[in-house]
């Protein structure tokens, strides 16, 4: 269900972004001053450039949120690995003392009279 969600999502963006990008080939002037535009401070490059490059950025940048907000879930899963391992080894100690007191069975004793 999840990788179709995924499919009726990712494939239509992904169309629609090669549609933009083959569209829009033409070179523009992104101006980097929001006051001037004219002041010279500006990057010209195809469009469909900086198309690209701002889903590039949206997507590292909602990636590392994703990681740091999960960050809690993955300290959490260390912490109860370490603990299940802990466990993992006292059962297979206490099992390998079990097998030792089966291999050496205790004679009963008998109150004497």
């Amino acid at each position: 269900m999840r990788k179709l969600v995924a499919v009726l999502i990712v494939v239509p963006l992904g169309v629609l972004l090669v549609a933009l990008a083959v569209v829009n080939r033409k070179p523009v002037m992104l101006g980097l001053n929001p006051f001037d535009a004219n002041a010279g401070f500006g990057i010209e490059a195809p469009l469909f450039l900086f198309l690209l490059g701002a889903f590039a950025l949206g997507l590292v940048i909602g990636g590392i949120a994703t990681w740091l907000g999960q960050g809690k879930w993955r300290k959490t899963a260390r912490v109860e690995a370490r603990e299940a391992s802990t466990w993992r080894r006292q059962a297979d100690r206490l099992e390998k003392e079990l097998e030792g007191l089966d291999a050496h069975p205790r004679r009963a004793r008998l109150a004497a009279d």
